[in-house]
């Protein structure tokens, strides 16, 4: 297998948007891997690569750190990916991918379109989120669009955001690479890749940081969906042109 620079390449740029967008990077790396290598081996070097990018946003954005979220959406999210991690090789992940498009397409679109709409911040919402984002990471690789529009919806700080968020994503993480290498996704021939990526994950970072201090807080929001609206209409178009 030949190194790849082009998969650098595109790891650092879904670093720096998934920073900035609040959700983390896995819902642009994810598809961005699948071009490179196959759906299980990205799974696996996705579960690696997230623990340096979230390191790094914890360390970012610690002053927002908001605990209760982290409670209300991080638990059923570590619970459910699990359970996530598990069905991933006993399920088509070509349906999963086409309706988790049509998802996130339909709720972004929605937030889009009615901009003042906000979910009540109950804890039945921020745990039914935290259920979804949970599952999703483990079947697919990425849940945090899925947890990106629940805590969008909860009208949060952009700092208190994105720590939150990577704080939650660092807890699937760790819980769900356990489970990729039990089942075998983590390969010694892309392990080159991973000092590369743990670097990525601290470079993408900064760089999406120093991005957001030029980004109102007003705009946040609507950008946040705005990525999630294509990140949607990519996984749709590429299940039906394969």
């Amino acid at each position: 297998m030949s190194f790849s620079y082009g998969f650098l390449f595109w790891a650092l740029i879904a670093e720096i948007i998934g920073t900035i967008g609040g959700f983390g990077s896995s819902v642009f790396f994810v598809p961005i891997g699948n071009f490179y290598f196959d759906f299980y081996s990205v799974l696996g070097m996705t579960a690696v690569f997230h623990l340096s990018s979230n390191l790094s946003k914890i360390a970012l954005f610690r002053k927002g750190l908001d605990k209760n979220m982290l409670l209300n959406i991080g638990l059923p999210s570590v619970v459910f990916v699990l359970l996530g991690a598990h069905y991933s090789g006993k399920i088509n992940p070509k349906i999963l991918e086409v309706l988790l498009g049509i998802f996130l397409v339909g709720l972004s679109l929605f937030f889009l379109i009615r901009k003042n709409f906000a979910f009540a911040p109950t804890r039945d919402n921020a745990v039914t989120g935290g259920i979804l984002s949970g599952f999703s990471a483990g079947l697919l690789g990425t849940g945090g669009a899925i947890r990106g529009l629940t805590m969008a919806a909860f009208n949060m700080e952009k700092s208190a955001f994105i720590a939150t968020s990577a704080a939650i994503d660092l807890m699937i993480d760790l819980t769900r690479t356990v489970v990729y290498y039990e089942q075998g996704y983590v390969h010694k021939n892309q392990m080159i890749y991973v000092p590369f990526l743990f670097a990525i994950g601290l470079v993408g970072s900064y760089i999406g940081k120093r991005l957001l201090d030029y980004i109102p807080q007003e705009k946040f929001k609507k950008i946040s969906l705005l990525l999630i609206l294509l990140i949607g209409l990519i996984s749709i178009v590429k299940q039906f042109s394969i």
